[in-house]
């Protein structure tokens, strides 16, 4: 497969009409992630309640393939259970990874993204959104964020 092939019209769809949530004035949390690679960056605010994710919010300057991550993620997100989003980027990782099988349900539009794995240079452009909120999740359940919590 040749890289241009990359961009489907699908995935040139999906991060071309993609709603852009503002970032959130008080989130639980917020994380940053960089690709080194590409240079593709991805601020994210999440809030959570009861293990569910009520609130998200995000800066992206990313390529296509990261753009398209990140739509789906801000279509989908809110009112996600923290374990189904921590599930869905495990499967991204597997997919892109080790030919795991794309996700399903509500997140199967990230299936488009599936031909990224023969473009390892490409994975973590595409996978940027997953980890960045992951880092919050990790920093909004911490110790210390659910001691100061109102």
């Amino acid at each position: 497969m040749e890289l241009s092939e990359l961009y489907s019209q699908k995935i040139l769809d999906l991060a071309g009409n993609a709603v852009q949530p503002p970032r959130l004035e008080r989130p639980d949390a917020s994380a940053r992630k960089v690709s080194r690679v590409c240079g593709s960056v991805i601020e994210v605010d999440i809030k959570l309640r009861d293990g569910v994710i009520v609130g998200y919010g995000h800066d992206v300057s990313a390529c296509a393939l990261g753009q398209t991550s990140a739509a789906v993620v801000a279509r989908e997100i809110v009112g996600t259970p923290v374990a189904e989003f921590r599930a869905v980027r495990e499967t991204m990782h597997a997919m892109l990874k080790a030919e795991g099988a794309p996700p399903q349900g509500k997140w199967s539009d990230l299936g488009y993204l599936e031909p990224v794995r023969a473009f390892p240079a490409r994975h973590m452009s595409t996978l940027l959104v997953f980890d960045a909120v992951v880092e919050a999740l990790e920093k909004a359940q911490s110790p210390e964020s659910l001691r100061a919590a109102p």
